[in-house]
């Protein structure tokens, strides 16, 4: 089993969503597209930003910041 799950990294993510506002991540998708471009980045050349890195792959360390908080998932009409 993979720790973090989608489902805590949803939560994780969801935490500053006030109530009655959309999530910024509403399905397992969202979180699979988010790590992967992380992962890119991070294969790319980026410094890892995770405080504790378990495993040097890519998309360990994109899932370990994402769950820690250091990336943020910006909505589309956010980032227009």
């Amino acid at each position: 089993m993979i720790h973090p799950s989608y489902v805590e990294l949803m939560k994780v993510v969801n935490n500053d969503v006030e109530i009655g506002e959309e999530p910024v991540v509403n399905s397992r998708y969202s979180i699979v597209i988010a790590t992967a471009k992380r992962a890119r980045q991070i294969i790319a050349g980026d410094e890892p930003m995770a405080d504790k890195v378990v495993c040097q792959k890519p998309l360990s360390i994109a899932v370990e910041e994402l769950y820690e908080g250091k990336v943020k998932i910006i909505p589309e009409t956010e980032a227009e």
